[in-house]
C-alpha cells in the first residue's frame, strides 16, 4: 500500500510538472501570438506589411516554430511567431539578408520577390546570370538580390560563367566590360583580374554604387563575404565609410582601377563583340556584365532651377557643411537620415515631404526624426511640393495654403528615389519579366 501511494505521488508530481510546463508554454505562446498580431496590424496601418521586393515566405506545413529565423534576422520584426509558426510582420523592410533562410532548421523558408498582386520587374536571366542576349550578364541588385554578400558572390560567379562559355575569337579590345562598381561590380573586377582577363570597369557615379550614396553615418548591415584575391571578410555591422575604405584597399593592393564618373549610354551587339558607348568614349568587348543596381539614375523633381549647382541628390561629408539654410526633399530613410546629419552640424534644416506624415521609415529613424522636430532642430513641411529653386531661396507649395511659401535657402538635397534602368535594359534588347511572388532562393 505504501509503495502504491509513493507511485501515485510520483505520477502526480510528473503530471503537475508536465502540466506546469505546458501551461507556461501555452501562456508564452499566446502572449507571443498577441504581440505578433498587434505588430502585424500596426504594420498594415503603416504600410509595411506588404513586401516591396525580396522577402521571406514561410511554409506553414513545414514550420515548427523554433524561432531561429527571427533570432537570425538583424533587421528585427520582419518575422514573428503566431500560434507557434513564423509569419511576416514588416515584410517591406526586408533587405534580403537571407539569414532567416539559412537559419531555419527545417528549411521552411523561401525567399521570393513580388507578390500575387504586386509584381516586380527584373531582367530575365538564366541560372548562369546570362540574359536573353548571349554575352550580356547581370549580377547583384539588378537581378533581385540586394544583399552585399549575395551581390559579391554573384559578381564572382557571373565572371566565372562568362569565362567558361566565352571561347570565341574576337577582335574586341577587352574580354569583358563591367558596368557598375558596387559590391557585384567590385567582386567581378577582382575575379576578372584573378583570371587574367582584359577587362574594364565603368561607374557612372563613384566607387561603391548604391552604398556610396548612403549618408556617411548610415550603418550598412551585411554578412561575411568572400572577396576574390582577398579572402573572407566578416562584417556584421559596419559604417559606409569603413566598407568603402576596405574596398579601396582591396582594389589598390591588386592594382585595379575603376573608371568613375563615366556613364554607359548604349550597348550595341555586333558580330562577335559588343560596342559599349559611354558619355566619354567607345569601347569593344567580347562580353558585358551589368552590375548597375536597381536604383538607376536619381529621380528629379522637374522644377525650374533644379539644374542649379546648389542642388544635390546625395549627401557627402556632412561634417564639412555648417551654418547653412538647407532644404531636404523626401520622406524616406535616406532623406531623414541626411536631414538629421545636417542638423547635427549646426545647419538650419527644412524637410519637405509630399505626404501628410512620415509613413515608411524604420522605427528608429521615425523616433529620432520626431525628436528632432520636437526640439525644433528640423522644420517639417508636410503635404508640400517644391515649385521652384532660386539662387537664395526655394518656393514651396503647401496643399492647404492658397499662396506658395518662400524660404531662405543655400543648399537643396533631393531624395526622391531613383528611376529604374528598365528603359536602358530594353534599349539593349534585354528581356524584362515581372515577378509575382517568384522564388529567388529556395531549398
Amino acid at each position: 500500500m505504501e509503495q502504491l501511494l509513493e507511485n501515485i505521488i510520483a505520477y502526480l508530481l510528473i503530471f503537475f510538472l508536465i502540466a506546469g510546463i505546458f501551461y507556461f508554454y501555452t501562456r508564452k505562446n499566446k502572449r507571443t501570438s498577441i504581440q505578433t498580431i498587434t505588430k502585424q496590424h500596426k504594420a498594415k496601418e503603416s504600410g509595411f506589411y506588404e513586401p516591396m521586393s525580396l522577402h521571406p515566405v514561410v511554409d506553414p506545413n513545414i514550420c515548427i516554430g523554433s524561432g531561429a529565423c527571427i533570432a537570425a534576422c538583424p533587421e528585427h520584426d520582419i518575422l514573428g511567431l503566431n500560434n507557434g509558426q513564423a509569419q511576416t510582420i514588416n515584410a517591406s523592410r526586408c533587405v534580403g539578408h537571407g539569414a532567416c533562410f539559412h537559419a531555419c532548421p527545417v528549411e521552411a523558408i523561401t525567399l521570393c520577390i513580388g507578390t500575387e498582386k504586386r509584381g516586380v520587374e527584373l531582367p530575365h536571366i538564366s541560372k548562369e546570370f546570362e540574359t536573353n542576349i548571349s554575352g550580356i550578364f547581370v549580377a547583384g541588385e539588378l537581378g533581385g538580390m540586394g544583399l552585399i554578400k549575395n551581390a559579391v558572390e554573384q559578381g564572382r560567379q557571373a565572371v566565372e560563367y562568362f569565362i567558361k562559355k566565352s571561347n570565341l575569337k574576337s577582335e574586341a579590345k577587352y574580354d569583358l566590360i563591367i558596368v557598375g562598381a558596387g559590391p557585384a561590380g567590385i567582386s567581378a573586377s577582382l575575379t576578372a583580374a584573378k583570371n587574367n582577363l582584359k577587362y574594364l570597369t565603368l561607374e557612372q557615379d563613384s566607387l561603391g554604387g548604391t552604398v556610396f550614396s548612403f549618408p556617411r553615418a548610415k550603418i550598412v548591415m551585411t554578412a561575411p563575404m568572400d572577396l576574390p584575391l582577398w579572402g573572407k571578410v566578416k562584417l556584421v555591422e559596419t559604417s559606409k565609410s569603413e566598407l568603402l575604405d576596405l574596398w579601396k584597399n582591396v582594389l589598390s593592393k591588386n592594382n585595379i582601377t575603376i573608371n568613375e564618373q563615366e556613364k554607359v549610354v548604349e550597348i550595341v551587339k555586333q558580330e562577335n563583340m559588343f560596342m559599349v558607348k559611354t558619355d566619354q568614349e567607345h569601347y569593344t568587348s567580347r562580353g558585358v556584365l551589368l552590375a548597375i543596381g536597381r536604383r538607376g539614375s536619381p529621380r528629379k523633381l522637374g522644377v525650374p532651377g533644379e539644374d542649379s549647382e546648389k542642388v544635390f541628390y546625395r549627401l557627402l561629408e556632412p561634417e564639412l557643411i555648417h551654418d547653412k539654410d538647407i532644404l531636404v526633399v523626401g520622406g524616406g530613410d535616406s532623406a531623414v537620415e541626411s536631414a538629421m546629419l545636417l542638423a547635427d552640424e549646426g545647419n538650419r534644416v527644412t524637410i519637405s515631404y509630399r505626404n501628410e506624415t512620415f509613413s515608411r521609415l524604420k522605427p528608429k529613424n521615425l523616433e529620432r526624426i520626431n525628436e528632432y522636430i520636437k526640439k525644433r532642430k528640423i522644420k517639417p513641411l508636410f503635404n508640400s511640393n517644391v515649385q521652384e529653386i532660386l539662387s537664395s531661396k526655394v518656393i514651396i507649395k503647401i496643399n492647404e495654403r492658397p499662396e506658395a511659401l518662400e524660404i531662405k535657402n543655400d543648399l537643396a538635397y533631393i531624395f526622391a528615389g531613383g528611376i529604374l534602368p528598365t528603359g536602358f535594359l530594353e534599349s539593349i534588347g534585354v528581356k524584362i519579366t515581372k515577378k509575382f511572388g517568384d522564388a529567388i532562393l529556395k531549398h
